[in-house]
């Protein structure tokens, strides 16, 4: 299953791969700048005061495993400031990081990465559909967690492909409180006693809404805190690249098991939806440039009201009752119908067998000749 990818200057990445040992460690040990996002879901430093029960008196299967358990504030501080800084030589300019984490530790997390300058760009609520209640019935039902999503410092550039977010939301602008259930079911992985695998498992679901919203397929994706490795199956599903780092061996066997049945989805399911800006510019000279429209030949508006010569050098010339009118496609179609602005890509259609086509059809076949 691994994979290498040479940085101009950098020794290969192990990609594809989940490495052994200490996190902090296995990041110094990778080449700086070479990773696209960090998702990262640490020990939270739960600070569990013994056994927690069921009203039936059973026994609830909290964290309390050892990788969880600190000494003191300090010592989980002076753990997440190695960490971070780690996963910060290790992001490209353009990278980002995503941090998730409870009350019990997501504040402290925020405070670091403002010391060490990373730019917060938004914070996220995953909201539960189904959390787990409070048994002592002492405090509200803890029914979120909260992520950070941060750019390697102010000003820098980042990934958002906001359209494929809206699309993913049924049109609607991509909010910052996400409502997604707990992992459970058959995608709850158990170990071989019948047990759970992992006891913080995440959901597919919260990262594949990570993943398509903040990474391109190609992207080299670290998971540093790598558990039974769902930043890895989505990333390898969605055609990313990924480093995951895990010291329990459990947990890698685990996941090892788990990447082994999971296959990339094919090249056209893994395109998102993009914004019109993002499109390459196709000017309309070219489209003169290349014989598809002549000169001396006529558009007529798609209302049927107007129409237009195009010329040698792709402006149009129209005329109406005060003479004629010469310009771009967007100022001639404008002065046509008295309005402020318009898109002459749309408002212009050429006649083709007794039907009008619009001229943006020609746009969109040199942009599809330019994407491949």
């Amino acid at each position: 299953m691994t994979t290498t990818k040479t940085a101009q200057g950098a020794s290969a990445l192990p990609l594809n791969t989940i490495l052994e040992g200490d996190c902090i460690e296995a990041m110094n040990s990778l080449p700086s700048g070479s990773v696209d996002l960090i998702f990262a879901d640490p020990p939270y430093n739960l600070q569990l005061k013994g056994d927690l029960h069921r009203p039936d008196n059973s026994k609830v299967d909290a964290v309390d495993d050892h990788w969880d358990q600190f000494s003191s504030f300090k010592a989980y501080d002076d753990f997440t400031h190695a960490w971070l800084k780690a996963a910060r030589r290790l992001l490209k300019p353009d990278g980002a990081l995503w941090v998730i984490g409870s009350y019990h530790n997501v504040f402290r997390m925020g405070t670091e990465l403002q010391n060490q300058g990373f730019w917060i760009l938004n914070d996220v609520v995953w909201r539960k559909s189904n959390p787990m209640p409070n048994f002592r019935g002492k405090r509200f039902t803890n029914a979120h967690e909260t992520l950070i999503w941060c750019s390697k410092s102010e000003g820098a550039k980042y990934t958002f492909n906001y359209e494929a977010l809206k699309s993913l939301n049924e049109g609607i602008q991509m909010r910052s409180d996400w409502v997604i259930p707990i992992c459970n079911g058959g995608e709850r992985l158990k170990d071989e006693h019948g047990d759970k695998a992992h006891p913080t498992q995440k959901p597919e679901a919260l990262l594949h809404r990570i993943l398509v919203g903040t990474t391109n397929p190609g992207d080299v994706v670290l998971d540093p805190f790598f558990g039974t490795g769902t930043t890895g199956a989505v990333a390898k599903m969605l055609g990313r690249d990924f480093i995951g780092i895990e010291r329990e061996e459990a947990y890698r066997k685990v996941a090892l098991k788990r990447l082994s049945k999971i296959r990339k989805f094919d090249k056209a399911a893994l395109e998102v939806s993009t914004s019109k800006r993002a499109e390459p510019r196709v000017p309309f000279g070219q489209l003169v440039e290349r014989g598809m429209l002549r000169p001396g030949e006529e558009l007529y508006s798609v209302n049927g009201r107007h129409k237009a010569k195009v010329r040698a050098d792709g402006t149009l010339i129209g005329s109406d009752s005060h003479g004629d009118v010469k310009g771009s496609i967007h100022q001639v179609g404008a002065h046509c119908e008295g309005a402020p602005s318009c898109n002459g890509w749309t408002y212009w259609c050429i006649k083709k067998d007794g039907k009008r086509v619009p001229i943006d059809l020609f746009r969109q076949q040199i942009r599809a000749e330019m994407r491949n």
